[in-house]
């Protein structure tokens, strides 16, 4: 037994329905497409249930997690070398023997820095969805980028 749908179109595309309506088996084109997207859905849902087991979806998240990690520490020792080749010297100094990661946003030299870093800004605001770990893996990652800076060029001045 059939039913009757009814369905809504903008006023343009039902002036062109209406100059092409001969032409088209309307339910027939809404069954077709209707039928696709279930299927779709279904299918959708089959995956999630059958092929991808708990361990399989732990095992992903843990690398994703890793890599996400990783990115933090290579962004921060990147972004630590950038910063001290334009460094004033005594700022160098300073981050060189700088210790308190954690408040990093607060600190009094290099606060304005951190906190200017639009990618670092958002890691360091406590409300953000961000894992605080990452925001401490990118201030290490700054940390090593420094030194690593400094140990290249210390020699030479």
């Amino acid at each position: 037994m059939a039913k009757k749908v009814t369905i809504s179109i903008p006023d343009m595309l039902h002036e062109k329905l209406e100059t092409w309506r001969e032409s088209f088996n309307l339910s027939k084109m809404f069954q077709d497409a209707v039928v696709e997207a279930i299927q779709r859905k279904e299918e959708f849902q089959k995956r999630i249930r059958e092929d991808l087991d708990l361990g399989q979806i732990i095992e992903r998240l843990r690398s994703e997690k890793m890599q996400s990690e990783t990115n933090s520490l290579e962004a921060g020792k990147n972004d630590g070398i950038r910063w001290a080749k334009t460094a004033h010297y005594d700022d160098l100094q300073y981050a060189l023997h700088w210790s308190d990661l954690e408040n990093a946003a607060k600190d009094s030299v290099l606060g304005h820095y951190f906190t200017t870093n639009a990618s670092l800004s958002r890691l360091l605001q406590s409300n953000t969805y961000c894992d605080p770990k990452y925001a401490l893996s990118y201030l290490n990652g700054w940390k090593q980028g420094v030194e690593q800076f400094w140990e290249e060029i210390r020699e030479k001045l």
